[in-house]
């Protein structure tokens, strides 16, 4: 969290909260990918036409001043309504065309289509005319015939390719298990001079369709100082743990969650990977997971990271340490008081209440902005089977179920030596790469809040608005008056004539 946020004036956090509110989704793509732009599909799915067409004209007898050239529809691939096979159609080109140079045409606003150009090899024009075959297929068939092409030697494949895979879900990808290649993803990850978001990608397949065979080639590059070999340190770390499982975490709190000398970048890296795990990765028991994020508690500068996943899995035995860390705070750090009184109103124990009574009493102003502009973080819920080495009891005994924890009394919960994250094995929903702001923007639990209280939060988020909507008038007419008052200039006015 940005500690200028939290330390802002409260107008300025209501405009935040608003644009904040109103814009961040969860993700449900590749959990270490990045699309660099829109795909093909993506492309041709918002247009009215696509075409194959060639050049009618050469470089000699287009118009070179307007870049218009005439071109000869070959095939149509959307839009058979608007264009047919051998109409002849303009459009603006600037690069270099030939007779005969075929292109993928994308046309838009008919009937008098306006045409932009994609110049296409023969392999290409393949590529194309299958990508529009396979637009309504299924999502683990498309990306079947994507993967044959994510190191294509033509550009234009290999990063379509790669852009498919990188918004695709991971339980789309985990299902091309059999299909992946896993020889040649070793060989790929193992060249230096691969780009991160290329690795990112290949460790992610790799997890998939990997074994244990591959866990010291990949421990040997955790341990590399080397940059190239480190790259998309986040997808390595989570590769490593899915094929390692739990045995892998004492390398992982080794290497970056429990060493204080690691860099910020790396221990972020581990946070991310540990969070896919929680999530979407089925692999390793949250119980096991939130041990390896205490560490980081000890590191002021990252705490507030984790706090967050430490509430969503319902991880309630570090209410002494967070309510420690809020009193120990300084003003290099105390941008962790909000997320602390979040982690302690999502928690159901009456310890947790005591705690915020006690804290309010210190600093009321970051409980204050906690109640006021964040919702009650709500746990996430375990929706899927366990883990295949899980107790398959934990799931079977109602008294195990995650209703039964948030309703335990709190002599029970806080038993020295049960850890409630210990006593339910939890895999929950996928949360993407903003799980860390699920505390943030969670939605309130409804069944445990009161009428009042939600009318109190309704209030809120009307003066929230409210104030945000002032805030942008009042800019609007300083910047029209130039900060002048219209009776000021007036008054003005009358003096100089009298």
């Amino acid at each position: 969290m940005n500690p200028a946020l939290l330390n802002a004036p409260i107008p300025a956090i209501a405009l935040a909260a608003v644009i904040l509110a109103g814009t961040v989704t969860p993700s449900i793509a590749c959990p270490f990918c990045s699309a660099v732009s829109q795909t093909l599909r993506q492309e041709m799915e918002v247009m009215d036409a696509v075409v194959i067409a060639s050049c009618t004209q050469s470089d000699v007898t287009r118009n070179h001043s307007t870049g218009e050239t005439t071109m000869r529809i070959e095939k149509v691939l959307m839009g058979d309504d608007h264009i047919k096979v051998g109409d002849e159609v303009t459009a603006v080109y600037y690069g270099e065309v030939a007779v005969g140079r075929r292109f993928m045409l994308s046309g838009v606003d008919p009937p008098d289509l306006q045409w932009s150009c994609l110049p296409v090899t023969e392999r290409g024009e393949a590529y194309v005319i299958k990508v529009a075959e396979l637009a309504d297929a299924d999502p683990a068939e498309r990306l079947r015939y994507y993967d044959d092409f994510l190191q294509d030697e033509e550009t234009m494949l290999a990063r379509d390719a790669y852009d498919e895979f990188a918004i695709a879900p991971y339980s789309v990808m985990k299902e091309l298990h059999d299909h992946m290649d896993h020889d040649q993803l070793v060989e790929w990850i193992s060249d230096p001079e691969l780009s991160s978001d290329r690795k990112r990608l290949f460790l992610t397949m790799l997890g998939i369709c990997g074994n244990k065979d591959d866990l010291p080639m990949l421990e040997k590059m955790l341990r590399s100082t080397k940059k190239s070999t480190r790259g998309g340190l986040d997808a390595l770390i989570a590769c490593y743990l899915t094929l390692a499982g739990e045995d892998g975490l004492p390398l992982i709190d080794e290497l970056f969650l429990n060493n204080k000398s690691a860099p910020y970048a790396d221990t972020y890296a581990a946070i991310m990977a540990v969070r896919f795990h929680g999530t979407e990765g089925e692999v390793i028991q949250r119980s096991a997971l939130v041990e390896s994020l205490h560490y980081v508690l000890d590191r002021k500068d990252l705490a507030d990271l984790v706090i967050p996943d430490l509430a969503r899995w319902e991880d309630w035995t570090q209410i002494d340490r967070l309510t420690d860390l809020f009193l120990k705070s300084d003003p290099d750090n105390n941008w962790i008081r909000v997320p602390v009184i979040n982690y302690l109103r999502a928690c159901p124990l009456d310890k947790a209440k005591e705690a915020i009574a006690k804290l309010e009493k210190v600093d009321p102003e970051s409980v204050k902005r906690a109640n006021t502009f964040f919702s009650i973080p709500v746990p996430a819920r375990d929706d899927n089977t366990q883990p295949a080495d899980s107790d398959a009891s934990a799931t079977s005994n109602p008294d195990h179920s995650i209703a039964s924890v948030i309703a335990a009394p709190a002599a029970v919960a806080m038993t020295p030596g049960v850890k409630l994250a210990s006593a339910v094995p939890l895999k929950g929903p996928q949360m993407g790469v903003v799980a860390g702001t699920s505390m943030l923007m969670g939605r309130r639990n409804v069944a445990a809040v009161d009428q009042p209280d939600r009318l109190a939060n309704l209030l809120q988020l009307g003066f929230v608005i409210a104030v945000a909507i002032s805030t942008l008038m009042i800019a609007q007419f300083l910047l029209l008056t130039g900060g002048t008052l219209p009776q000021q200039e007036t008054a003005s006015a009358m003096n100089e004539n009298t």
